[in-house]
């Protein structure tokens, strides 16, 4: 049974959930509890608060709730999973916080009235790219959205297996109304139309022919620029942050301990540093007075 397209309120409560979860992570709060606290604030009338106490017996059971997204696949779309499953995978270098940054962004996109199968395809395929998150499995699970439309789910399993050998702008421009324009103007055909069902509209087929042979990631700001395309969320660089006065001379001290103690260890203690070199201890024959 093909999994149908969850109604506009059911994104809008999600896109609150990933970054309610989220924002209580970065305050310290454990994932059960905050589990435990959305499930009671988001909306009643949606699906979300019985998908939120399945994920509450999966992190009691496993610690992680990627398992639990995957058994509601009625629920959760694939990409959701994915994105989730390679944040809690052991030794990942991809942040946790930055998926469900990632899902809310996704959430809020997917909770407009129409949305354009090309942004969100975009979207999709530079967190994977960003974060590099692997294509095979990630495509695949982008593939299997319900909002993209049959042509569209054949061109995205397609080019899994043309990624590393095309350029993904040249991809992007050969199913584009730009591409169909130049044919006809190379061989003077203004009626030629191509077999294939065009998936990108004009404006980003000439940003995709203007970035052949780039780095893509110029390619995904290009058309944030132009088109308004939703920006993948990335980590900012934190500023680097100032000791406490009294705890960094703690740490000095600490240290001058541990070099005396090696120093012991070596044979014998090094007292010369601790003597006062400018000192003079000889008697001033000028003002001495017997």
């Amino acid at each position: 049974m093909a999994r149908q397209p969850l109604d506009r309120e059911e994104y809008i409560e999600q896109a609150y959930f990933f970054r309610v979860y989220r924002e209580r992570l970065e305050d310290g709060t454990p994932s059960q509890e905050i589990l435990a606290g959305l499930k009671e604030e988001v909306l009643a009338t949606t699906k979300l608060p019985m998908a939120i106490d399945f994920l509450i017996g999966e992190i009691q059971l496993n610690g992680r709730i990627g398992a639990g997204m995957e058994r509601l696949s009625h629920y959760f779309l694939p990409f959701q999973t994915f994105i989730i499953q390679k944040a809690e995978e052991d030794y990942s270098r991809f942040d946790f916080r930055i998926a469900l940054k990632i899902l809310e962004g996704e959430a809020l996109f997917r909770s407009s009235e129409d949305v354009d199968q090309a942004a969100l395809f975009i979207y999709q395929f530079e967190c994977l790219a960003r974060n590099r998150l692997g294509y095979d499995h990630g495509i695949l699970a982008i593939s299997e959205d319900t909002a993209y439309s049959e042509p569209w789910q054949k061109w995205i399993n397609k080019i899994r297996f043309d990624l590393g050998t095309v350029d993904f702008a040249d991809l992007v421009y050969a199913r584009s109304e730009q591409y169909v324009f130049d044919l006809q103007q190379q061989r003077k055909e203004p009626a030629f139309q191509p077999s294939l069902e065009v998936l990108f509209a004009s404006h980003a087929g000439r940003i995709a022919r203007a970035s052949s042979g780039k780095d893509p990631l110029y390619l995904f700001a290009a058309l944030q620029r132009q088109l308004g395309y939703p920006e993948v969320p990335q980590i900012k660089r934190s500023e680097k942050k100032q000791l406490n006065p009294a705890l960094e001379a703690r740490i000095h001290r600490l240290e001058s301990r541990l070099a005396l103690l090696e120093q012991e260890n070596q044979g014998g203690i090094d007292l010369s540093s601790f003597y006062n070199q400018d000192s003079k201890f000889e008697d001033d024959p000028k003002t001495f007075d017997p």
